[in-house]
């Protein structure tokens, strides 16, 4: 069992960016798409121009339901390296965006009936998923949690599928553990270590520790 992947998402602004730098993450969230927590690429180019990337950290890029022209163009500006759809994308859209880009695509699926299917269905194609809390007023970042009984049932279908399966949706430091002890590859932390729409170095600091913990715990 190793080290589950960490992902901090929905970085707003330089000190958001600065903070997550300076984290324990190993993946950093971007959204280039519609949404409180939305970037522009040009803005991102600053940042890194100021505070760059932390050796060992991934820049992974959010789009929802994007133009292939769009992502593109993100990707010639941003140093991604992985793009994660958290939309409607078909197979073939996603076939297409991995051969213009040659980046890893990753898919996020809402939990319901229907997504060990739609995993099952994207065998080969999708490079990673983030399953996420279905919303009818979000694709994203709403805060609440699914039922975790299930997380199981993900995980073992994408280790059939050699790939690494991210739990998002209401994560915060007062139920990481509870998450943790579900032995996932990887957790998405948005809201869960914001205060005040602004990320938070105590609530990302709780996160950290606790991950921290978990793997020494594994380790003995």
């Amino acid at each position: 069992m190793s080290k589950p992947l960490l992902k901090y998402c929905g970085n707003r602004c330089f000190e958001d960016w600065c903070l997550v730098m300076e984290s324990k993450a190993d993946l950093i969230g971007l959204i280039f798409a519609e949404s409180k927590r939305k970037v522009s690429p040009e803005t991102v180019v600053k940042w890194i121009d100021e505070k760059p990337v932390t050796e060992g950290k991934k820049i992974v890029g959010v789009f929802v339901n994007a133009s292939l022209s769009y992502i593109e163009h993100v990707a010639s500006c941003v140093p991604l390296d992985i793009i994660q759809c958290h939309g409607r994308e078909s197979i073939e859209e996603l076939c297409m965006i991995k051969a213009l880009t040659k980046l890893p695509v990753w898919k996020a699926i809402h939990h319901d009936i229907h997504a060990i299917l739609c995993m099952r269905n994207l065998r080969g194609i999708a490079d990673g998923y983030v399953i996420d809390t279905k919303s009818i007023n979000s694709w994203g970042g709403t805060g609440e949690s699914f039922d975790w009984s299930v997380i199981p049932e993900y995980q073992k279908e994408a280790f059939v599928q050699e790939v690494p399966c991210l739990i998002a949706g209401g994560v915060n430091p007062t139920n990481i553990s509870k998450l943790l002890a579900h032995h996932v590859d990887g957790i998405d932390i948005s809201s869960g270590i914001e205060y005040e729409n602004r990320k938070n170095i105590e609530r990302i600091k709780l996160i950290d520790k606790e991950v921290d913990c978990y793997v020494h715990n594994l380790s003995r």
